[in-house]
């Protein structure tokens, strides 16, 4: 069997570049659509997204590069463990329906614009929400740097090493800050809608082409059972302390992404955001299941791969896909089309959060307090070029694989999580509980990593913090309850 090179050919390749294109010129129809410099107009939409650009979205926001290339490299490495990515994925909503329908209805009251609006009203410490926020900006510039990283694999996976991953990165990560710099939320939700379209499209496609290239699931099952045994036994006690590690990391880490807050904030009403999540609870079906299905085959047809390499798995396959008939051969156009819908859907809308909260909540609360809607709105399209910039030559020169990247924005980001799922409902939690545990959180999750224990009895070092965080909250709230706390 070929080992899945191949090139597109100029018809392809002036469809996908047309597809770029279009991406510019909805930024340029969301310029044209906005109806004020404000903040809220800029990163929110005007507060104006219904059910359906609500959900796709989301969605397209949700499953990313490392759903199509990472998740796929991973069930190659470790086989039918990653299962657990799509318990993980179903936990995501569950950590939204925790506090997502409160949230909003807060935001709504005092016209929130960053998730560091919530932390600085609703415990009144600048410490807090400085902290919070460098937090979250350090999570989404790993977020971001993975989809670049993603960016690479699929370009250098699809054109079998002709064309360096570097361009692929330089390239499209242009066309993503070109485009979000336009027209801001209401562009990026626009581009969301028809690149979520096109990604649920290709997974769709996958699902039929990819098994068969290995002679069906069973068949593949079947030959994995042989030459490699471990990767359909039943998990050890530990793996399986992996799995509830990994429910928890991103189930709580996910729920709270800048990026998916800020879409809660934008949405038009609390009754469409409950139906988008509703719809969203069956995703991981239709996304994850298949990029496992997808990792497992290419073990069986495509041996040998190891490393980050194993991250081009899927581009792969489609090589070998698109050498069987011209009608897969254009399949497979429409299949790279959806990955680089997820690669950019996702990497900008982490710009797009970086852009708000390093010009709301460090700009202007700490440099500038009487800036202007208009002076903020321009120093956030200059951030998002400055922060691009920087993530490009960081995407270029690190080795590191994409879930690795993944894992490790979560280590830091779930120690945010006490602020939102706990601040909205325990009233006497105080900002100085909610600090010192976050700090602890971040000491012993990071200190287990330099250590060289990034588990714990298969735990991840951040879900251990978390652990140690919650019952900092729960202890310090019992034993020093704030007088009087905000709602």
């Amino acid at each position: 069997m070929s080992d899945g090179s191949f090139g597109f050919g100029p018809g392809a390749l002036i469809l996908i570049g047309l597809y770029l294109v279009s991406m510019i010129g909805i930024g340029w129809l969301g310029r044209m659509r906005r109806e004020s410099n404000s903040l809220a107009d800029f990163y929110l939409a005007g507060r104006s997204m219904g059910f359906a650009v609500l959900f796709l979205t989301l969605y397209a926001t949700q499953y990313s590069g490392n759903t199509m290339f990472g998740y796929t490299g991973k069930s190659y490495r470790i086989g039918f463990e990653w299962t657990v990515s799509i318990l993980f994925m179903f936990s995501i909503i569950a950590g939204y329906l925790l506090f997502a329908p409160r949230l909003v209805i807060v935001a709504r009251r005092f016209n929130f614009i960053t998730p560091g609006d919530y932390i600085r009203q609703r415990f009144g410490s600048p410490r807090l929400t400085l902290l919070a926020t460098i937090l979250m900006i350090y999570a989404l510039c790993n977020y971001t740097l993975a989809q670049l990283k993603a960016m690479g694999a699929a370009v250098e996976g699809i054109t079998d090493g002709r064309i360096g991953s570097e361009y692929g990165i330089i390239a499209l990560a242009v066309i993503m800050v070109v485009y979000e710099t336009l027209g801001g939320m209401r562009s990026v939700a626009w581009t969301d809608v028809i690149q979520g379209t096109v990604l649920l499209l290709g997974f769709g496609i996958l699902l039929f082409l990819v098994p068969a290239l290995g002679g069906g699931l069973t068949n593949v099952v079947e030959q994995l059972s042989v030459q490699q045994p471990q990767m359909v036994t039943a998990p050890s006690l530990e793996t399986c302390n992996t799995w509830i590690s990994f429910i928890v990391l991103l189930g709580c880490g996910a729920a709270i992404y800048p990026q998916a807050i800020q879409r809660l904030y934008a949405s038009r009403s609390v009754r469409g955001l409950k139906s988008s999540l509703a719809v969203m609870a069956f995703m991981p079906l239709t996304t994850t299941l298949i990029a496992l299905v997808c990792g497992a085959t290419g073990r069986i047809v495509l041996p040998g791969m190891e490393g980050i390499a194993t991250d081009q798995v899927l581009a792969r396959l489609c090589g070998l896909i698109m050498q069987d008939s011209a009608a897969g051969y254009w399949l497979v156009v429409v299949i790279i089309a959806a990955a680089l819908a997820a690669l950019m859907s996702t990497a900008d809308s982490a710009l797009l959060s970086i852009s708000s909260m390093f010009t709301r909540d460090i700009y202007q609360a700490h440099l500038r307090p009487d800036s202007s809607e208009e002076e903020l709105t321009r120093v956030g399209k200059i951030c998002s070029w400055v922060f691009v910039f920087l993530l490009v030559v960081v995407a270029i020169g690190t080795e590191k694989t994409l879930v690795r990247l993944l894992e490790l924005k979560f280590e830091v980001l779930i120690q945010v999580v006490p602020c939102f799922f706990l601040g909205l409902y325990w009233r006497h939690l105080s900002s100085n509980i909610v600090l010192t545990g976050m700090l602890v959180g971040l000491a012993v999750g990071l200190g287990l990593t330099v250590a060289g224990q990034p588990k714990v009895w298969g735990f991840h070092a951040g879900v251990v913090g978390l652990a140690c965080n919650f019952v900092i909250c729960a202890l310090g709230t019992a034993w020093f309850p704030a007088n009087l706390e905000k709602s």
